[in-house]
């Protein structure tokens, strides 16, 4: 596969870097540990089953000879892409649990709605960031193993899978663009952190995607809290043909408001980008905020039922649910 990679210099994405470390321009920054620690002191979590048992694993094709975008869930932010001639996925976790080893961290809480062995082809996988429910080590070194990926990672993203064999890997910064045959990636902003040790906080960018083929756009936002960011894509490429939107982990508010959004900003940020159609992501897999598993859906539901226009228009999916957008 050719990749052509293009750096730009985009004034509606400000500066992000200060030498050092990334940062989000003018927003708020991700509180610190100690602000975690008091978090988890005084944390009250909404109570949720320990496993649901509810998915039913579906089989997709190998590849889509048709003009359309099928689109399936698979869980958490992991999204399979499939368009004609290309197979995409997003910060694909398999793992049972979200952490630095095998028994630690969030686990799981439904299964993959995608069966490991059923899993197609896949040419590209785009990662957000390096938070273990997004970069997910054991799960990439799966799809390096069989040996068919590219990988995009954000910036300073690339050592860290290359010192694990995961390759090729290329790295994108805000504003840069992967042209690759038959479609391109755009880097494009997103409000968070990264972390993935005690010393690395922001030593590399986190971001989302726009995938432009032809004259189809599909906006991955990875994790993200609300901001002007959404503007200023609609601005840049025009309004998406999909946008996948997160709208879990927002308990406390006092918390996570500076890097994730409650599913009625995820509404915002659906109307601001004139999105055809958005599909929820970032829910109902790991707890990872004091609301329930199923509290980000339920909370979406509730929203579009106020507002009928966005029934057809903003999808809850299951795991292993998928939608064709035309």
């Amino acid at each position: 596969m050719v990749i052509m990679q293009e750096g730009t210099s985009d004034p509606r994405f400000p500066p992000h870097f200060d030498g050092k470390r990334f940062y989000n321009p003018n927003a708020p920054q991700a509180h610190g540990l100690l602000d975690a620690l008091r978090w988890k002191l005084t944390s009250r979590p909404q109570r949720s089953p320990g496993f649901v048992s509810d998915v039913e694993q579906s089989i997709p094709p190998r590849r889509v000879e048709s003009n359309g975008l099928r689109t399936t869930l698979v869980n958490h932010s992991t999204v399979l892409l499939q368009q004609r001639g290309c197979n995409i996925l997003t910060d694909p976790i398999w793992s049972e649990r979200a952490g630095p080893l095998s028994w630690i961290g969030p686990r799981r809480r439904r299964k993959q709605g995608v069966s490991w062995e059923d899993l197609p082809p896949i040419d590209v996988v785009l990662i957000s960031h390096n938070h273990y429910d997004h970069l997910d080590l054991p799960t990439l070194r799966r799809l390096a193993d069989r040996g068919e990926s590219t990988f995009i990672v954000p910036a300073g993203g690339a050592r860290l899978l290359r010192s694990e064999n995961i390759g090729p890997a290329h790295e994108v910064d805000w504003g840069e663009s992967l042209s690759l045959p038959g479609f391109t990636i755009h880097c494009v902003p997103a409000l968070h952190f990264s972390r993935r040790g005690i010393y690395d906080r922001n030593t590399t960018l986190w971001c989302g995607y726009v995938i432009a083929c032809g004259d189809r756009l599909v906006y991955f936002a990875g994790d993200t809290a609300f901001g002007p960011h959404f503007a200023q894509i609609r601005e840049r490429f025009g309004s998406p043909h999909l946008a996948l939107l997160p709208i879990g982990a927002y308990e406390p508010r006092w918390f996570m408001s500076p890097v994730h959004m409650t599913p009625e900003e995820a509404v915002r940020a659906h109307e601001i980008l004139a999105a055809r159609t958005s599909i929820a992501i970032h829910h109902g897999t790991f707890q990872l905020g004091d609301e329930s598993i199923d509290a980000p859906k339920r909370q979406l539901i509730a929203c579009t039922q106020h507002e009928p226009f966005l029934v057809p228009s903003f999808l809850v999916l299951n795991n292993g649910q998928f939608a064709d957008i035309p």
